[in-house]
């Protein structure tokens, strides 16, 4: 899931024609946290990747690591 984050992180920020700082600013979190969010730190905050998505309208939320899973219960 951390490789489809980055790449959609990364997109969208290119799409807008945004720079890594000004999509910090935009976003209010820090260059650092931009950069390492890009690069794939596994141990973000999800507050803050959080205001990253909601510029691009989106936030986090639970996803099916296996398709199957609800169909064994």
């Amino acid at each position: 899931m951390i490789v489809e984050l980055i790449a959609f992180v990364k997109k969208q920020r290119k799409i807008h024609g945004l720079t890594q700082l000004t999509l910090a600013r935009k976003a209010g979190v820090g260059l650092r946290f931009i950069r390492e969010l890009e690069q794939g730190k596994t141990t973000l905050r999800m507050d803050k990747v959080n205001h990253v998505l909601q510029l691009f309208g989106k936030t986090l939320g639970p996803v099916d690591k296996r398709p199957d899973i609800d169909d064994e219960r």
